[in-house]
């Protein structure tokens, strides 16, 4: 499945509500079944700058393809990590790199962020970003 095929999947979830705080649900039902990050590998070198809560994300290459992993203590912010790792995980670097991120206003989530919340929404999507253009140097 392609990057805007999974994003078109979750624009359609979300869609499947009128409510707001519906979607806010699914975010968090998104946030806790997304596998904890252990404690030892939350350190410095993970933790995503600009964000109001702590949240971690790991970035490995495999087979030419990227794969992430993701943790926050705040469940909201946890949601938002697991729908950009669902969106951009087995996806190679290049790809990462060129993808649009429309779809997030298409499921109207910056604009339903506090702006501390949206900063941290940018930051994870700029170090997601910067691992895939780090990866896609290297070869």
């Amino acid at each position: 499945m392609s990057i805007l095929e999974k994003q078109n999947r979750i624009v359609e979830e979300f869609s499947a509500f009128e409510d707001w705080m519906d979607r806010y649900n699914l975010l968090i039902e998104k946030g806790r079944s997304c596998p904890v990050l252990p404690d030892s590998e939350k350190n410095e070198s993970l933790l995503i700058k600009g964000c109001q809560s702590r949240v971690w994300i790991k970035a490995e290459l495999k087979d030419g393809k990227m794969y992430f992993e993701a943790d926050s203590d705040a469940v909201i912010t946890k949601g938002i990590a697991s729908l950009l790792i669902e969106v951009f995980s087995g996806e190679t670097p290049q790809d990462v790199v060129a993808a649009p991120t429309d779809f997030l206003e298409k499921i109207g989530l910056k604009e339903h962020l506090s702006p501390t919340r949206s900063n941290g929404l940018t930051a994870m999507l700029k170090q997601i970003k910067l691992y895939a253009l780090a990866f896609s140097l290297k070869k």
